[in-house]
């Protein structure tokens, strides 16, 4: 899965990156370092302006929150169980499969955290695990595949500027290359070509759109447990660790 990641660019940085036609955030958002489920987002995406006939979708970017709530949803805490869909099932599953089809997105990150089994015992007896931070080898802007939807909160009048959450979801799929003996998820990418297609409401859906990362694209290193407490954050959380402070790592099976 992708529980954790990193995102510390500006909005001016990501409006340029993605080619952003309208900005559509109330304030920008600090650098995270430490982004976790039901936190507040950058998103880009693409919707038709208001007030023209037939308008073309134009490319905005947002603020959502982390937790993909769907339209039909009776409440809102079902987003804090949404934060990954499995590419193998989101076109099909009823909680993905309407924004698949019509409301994509792409969630920009410096890069994202898993965690490693280890040689070392708790006190549960349980393997101790190391976070690994896992980014592009470039330093470039992870560009990860996502979904976005619209929810009404019914406890809201119709005048409350409130009452629609905005709420998102990463793809993930089966981890390849060596990264799938740190963990056997990993979020899918959208390669910079396909970043129209992807985000055009318009175009059909194709998960041929998406894929992981290339064989050696991406560099996974081990950094300090700060990451593991979601009140931490800096800079100081992507911050190589030493190898010899590193925690041996343990080979799950298949791995």
């Amino acid at each position: 899965m992708c529980g954790r990641y990193a995102s510390s660019r500006r909005a001016e940085d990501l409006v340029e990156e993605f080619e952003v036609l309208e900005t559509r955030i109330p304030a920008p958002l600090e650098a995270d370092f430490n982004v976790a489920p039901t936190k507040d987002v950058y998103a880009v995406l693409e919707r038709p302006p208001k007030g023209e006939e037939r308008p073309a979708p134009e490319r905005q970017l947002r603020v959502l929150r982390w937790g993909l709530v769907p339209s039909w949803a009776k409440e809102a805490s079902i987003g804090n169980r949404m934060i990954n869909a499995r590419m193998e099932s989101v076109a099909e599953k009823p909680a993905f499969r309407k924004a698949f089809a019509a409301r994509r997105c792409l969630l920009p990150a410096d890069g994202y955290y898993e965690w490693y089994p280890t040689s070392l015992k708790n006190r549960a007896g349980k393997p101790v695990k190391q976070p690994y931070f896992i980014r592009p080898r470039d330093h470039g802007v992870l560009a990860m595949a996502g979904l976005y939807e619209i929810w009404r909160d019914p406890t809201r009048a119709d005048d409350d500027p409130d009452r629609f959450l905005w709420t998102c979801t990463v793809i993930t799929t089966e981890a390849e290359d060596e990264l799938g003996q740190i963990h056997d998820r990993m979020p899918l990418m959208v390669e910079r070509d396909r970043w129209d297609a992807w985000l055009d409401p318009t175009h059909p859906a194709s998960l041929d759109l998406l894929s992981p990362a290339a064989p050696g694209r991406l560099e996974a290193y081990p950094v300090r447990p700060l990451v593991s407490n979601v009140q931490n954050n800096g800079p100081e959380l992507v911050e190589p660790l030493p190898l010899e402070e590193a925690v041996e790592p343990v080979l799950t099976e298949g791995a």
